[in-house]
């Protein structure tokens, strides 16, 4: 079944007859984000869940609270693998280039959830990242 939309900027109606709220100023995720990236990046911190004492850390451990100059010094490494990989060289810590593309997404993201949790923070005194939605 082949189904048409329009939106007039106020209500999407579809040949069907059902209707929906526009789509105007909606953040679209699905056309923002890409799968293949995804998926890559949840192999990575997957296989970055075992600590060098071999027991398993949960996957959402860093949201409990990472310095953000811990994350400045490893964005630092792991961009440094990328550039050595971007000029057709190979960095000496043997990381792949998906593995240092990936470092890089990691310590960006847990930097910036640190500087939007402070700021969060500071619109709400009682926040806190274990309290339940």
């Amino acid at each position: 079944m082949s189904v048409s939309e329009s939106d007039d900027g106020r209500v999407r109606t579809y040949s069907s007859g059902a209707s929906r709220d526009t789509s105007a100023n909606k953040l679209d995720y699905e056309a923002f984000l890409s799968p293949l990236v995804l998926e890559r990046y949840a192999e990575y911190m997957h296989k970055n869940r075992l600590r060098s004492d071999g027991s398993l850390r949960d996957g959402d451990d860093w949201q409990q609270g990472i310095p953000r100059s811990v994350y400045i010094k490893s964005a630092w490494r792991h961009l440094m693998d990328v550039w050595f990989w971007h000029r057709g060289l190979s960095p000496k810590g043997g990381a792949s280039l998906e593995e240092a593309l990936c470092g890089v997404l990691f310590n960006v993201m847990g930097y910036l959830f640190e500087v939007l949790r402070k700021k969060s923070s500071e619109r709400d005194e009682n926040y806190s990242p274990t309290d339940p939605l």
